[in-house]
């Protein structure tokens, strides 16, 4: 918070602050993950609005409140959503704002917000525009390996940093693992049943496994309540000076790889306005990424002219005449911006071998 509190642009003048007790600061948008009245109420103080799903929504809201909206998203598309929005209580000290998104199969999606300046329609849009967030990991993932490991060199934490507890996380793992076997068991215990025509043998026997399957599910209920209960009289989190010598551990160290993050980051950026200027050109638009990566990585012939000033790039031609058109539409806009390389006076000019 201290940091976003300077950095992020925009925000109104304490003088507007005073003038006005729902303006706030910024916006913090995430999912419900982040569902905490108590962090709301501590940002709320921070004149800080926040944003996101409602992990505790109550019943149905009737459909006849919800009204058609036509809500702009990110990439520049509008849709209609049946919106509505009421005010609630969240634990009886948080008054917010609560908008109910009706979808075509009944469901309703509701959202939270502390901010009291937006209206619903743009706070819809930046809750449905989250998913570009995940949509934009998966794709540095999958394209530019923005998880991959670029270094072993490693960095001790500060002795005050919180990490999670070994202890905690060998409790969890230990209630996952009774609670998956008890259902495995439970599920055992429900299939057996009593053939229509039986004997006295196959009644002993039923007896005898029905009653073996609930002496393991009593045994188990029992673990799990013993394991939650250690569970709940554990700290989640603690500091790293308090974990035992034989569970401290170092870090990554993080110099190199936030360098080469922020390089696939504008990388990552330069793809994305360039596939907005395919867009223009070629109607199949979910393909415009795919086209764009096939023309970055075909083969190319770099013919510099330091007497003319210039470097022109002649691309090889693509699989298709349809994708030649689109990359030779890219190389006309890009050579409208007459740009010079980087450390050079070389204006590039982008082509097709055959032009």
């Amino acid at each position: 918070m201290p940091r976003l509190l300077t950095e992020v642009p925009g925000q109104p003048s304490p003088e507007a602050l005073a003038a006005n007790r729902s303006l706030h600061r910024f916006t913090l948008v995430f999912d419900r993950e982040g569902y905490s009245p108590e962090f709301f109420h501590a940002m709320r103080g921070e004149r800080i609005a926040c944003q996101t799903y409602h992990k505790y929504p109550k019943d149905a809201w009737p459909t006849a409140e919800g009204a058609e909206y036509l809500v702009p998203l990110a990439n520049g598309e509008s849709v209609r959503m049946t919106l509505a929005e009421r005010g609630t209580w969240l634990g009886d000290k948080l008054w917010v704002r609560e908008i109910r998104k009706f979808t075509a199969t009944g469901h309703q999606v509701s959202i939270l917000s502390t901010d009291f300046q937006t209206d619903l329609v743009q706070i819809a849009a930046h809750m449905f525009a989250r998913w570009s967030q995940e949509n934009f990991f998966q794709y540095m993932m999958q394209h530019f390996a923005i998880d991959r490991l670029v270094d072993y060199q490693t960095c001790s934490l500060a002795e005050t940093a919180r990490v999670v507890n070994p202890a905690y996380r060998t409790l969890e793992y230990t209630i996952k693992r009774l609670a998956a076997k008890r259902s495995r068991t439970m599920a055992r215990f429900g299939a057996i049943a009593l053939p229509d025509a039986v004997e006295a043998s196959q009644i002993v026997a039923y007896e005898q496994e029905k009653g073996r399957l609930k002496e393991e599910i009593d045994f188990l209920d029992a673990d799990l309540a013993t394991q939650k209960a250690q569970r709940k009289q554990t700290e989640k989190h603690v500091r790293v000076v308090d974990l035992p010598e034989s569970d401290r551990f170092v870090a990554l160290s993080p110099t190199r790889k936030q360098f080469l993050d922020t390089i696939k980051m504008i990388a990552y950026r330069a793809e994305t306005a360039m596939a907005g200027i395919l867009r223009t050109a070629d109607a199949r638009t979910d393909e415009t990424r795919a086209l764009l990566r096939e023309i970055l990585s075909t083969d190319a012939d770099l013919a510099p002219d330091e007497e003319a000033g210039t470097l022109t790039v002649r691309l090889h031609h693509l699989a298709n005449r349809t994708s030649d058109e689109a990359a030779r539409y890219l190389a006309d806009q890009l050579n409208a911006t007459e740009t010079e390389y980087p450390g050079t006076n070389l204006r590039v000019i982008y082509k097709l071998v055959s032009d």
